[in-house]
């Protein structure tokens, strides 16, 4: 990766850095900034405008951020947990991956003006399986939790 023309304390991978890792473009990237990594888990940045294209309709009288896209932010940012402790090879393409199964609960509503704090943890692989657990914080207060699993394609 190329180095950033600007570097802010507490991030560790930026926007460019995300866009060179996952293939997703707007509208659909949900990831801002990864600001920790560690071994097994990551925590990355939403944040939330009213200038997103899905505020248009959803819903009229009070913006209101679809669950499956609170969901999808927590799948992108799965993409950047670091390599387990037990040295499990965990080095995937993440272009090739599918989300094959999802158990998330949505606790409270995302708004604009919102900062998802996504918080991603790898559970354990299993051949092509991998599975991970995330939550999502606005202002301290859980809006969504849950397991997912993804399968390498190759």
């Amino acid at each position: 990766m190329s180095q950033p023309i600007v570097n802010r304390a507490g991030m560790v991978f930026g926007i460019e850095d995300i866009k060179a890792k996952i293939p997703h473009r707007y509208p659909f990237l949900m990831v801002d900034r990864i600001i920790e990594q560690s071994p097994g888990e990551c925590v990355g940045v939403k944040n939330i405008t009213f200038n997103e294209p899905c505020f248009l309709g959803h819903f009229p009288s009070q913006s209101i951020m679809p669950g499956v896209l609170i969901t999808e932010a927590m799948v992108q940012t799965a993409a950047f947990v670091g390599h387990p402790p037990d040295g499990e090879n965990f080095k995937r393409d993440i272009k090739k991956l599918f989300l094959t199964s999802i158990n998330v609960k949505l606790h409270a509503p995302v708004i604009p003006g919102d900062r998802m704090i996504i918080k991603v943890r790898l559970i354990k692989t299993l051949g092509s399986l991998t599975k991970f657990r995330g939550e999502i914080k606005v202002d301290g207060y859980l809006v969504a939790d849950g397991e997912f699993n993804v399968a390498d394609t190759q």
